[in-house]
């Protein structure tokens, strides 16, 4: 089962459970209601347009910006060299219910993600005095402790008076 939706300026071929990354749009309550379906598929190898009323809803996953894109303008034998960036702004939107004709086909629920915990650390107020032992101890190498190289002297030698 899938859908063909129309966001942006752009159509993509949907079912549910897809992220797929439109153009930003505005949400709300983290819902979005694309009505603007092109073709629907209720079955295997049946295709066709959709009667009035067909919907497609999805969650925002994320909200961001796409990769930087480098837009360079020259013109040779001018001197005319230009440069700008560029970073679309794109809602990442995972499809949970197709709707058409009476008909509901909808997502599986992801499973929640739990948290792990850190386990705590008896020792941690020792380890941290002796860490900074280690860190204002005496460098480790020569015994002289003097630079590696010696100065150089200064260009220009010494004016006598």
């Amino acid at each position: 089962m899938y859908a063909v939706i129309r966001a942006g300026g752009k159509q993509y071929r949907v079912a549910p459970g897809d992220v797929i990354r439109v153009e930003k749009t505005p949400a709300s309550n983290g819902k979005i209601e694309f009505t603007d379906v092109l073709a629907v598929s209720g079955e295997e190898g049946q295709i066709g347009r959709p009667e009035s009323g067909a919907r497609v809803l999805g969650s925002v996953v994320e909200e961001g910006r796409a990769d930087k894109i480098l837009v360079f303008h020259f013109k040779r034998k001018k001197q005319y060299k230009k440069l700008a960036g560029h970073r679309q702004p794109f809602t990442a939107v995972r499809i949970t219910e197709i709707a058409f004709d009476g008909q509901k086909f909808t997502a599986p629920e992801l499973a929640v993600r739990e948290k792990k915990v850190k386990p705590a650390k008896a020792e941690a107020s020792a380890s941290a005095g002796e860490k900074h032992e280690a860190k204002h101890a005496a460098p480790k190498g020569k015994a002289t402790g003097g630079a590696k190289h010696k100065a150089a002297p200064k260009k220009g030698g010494s004016k006598k008076k």
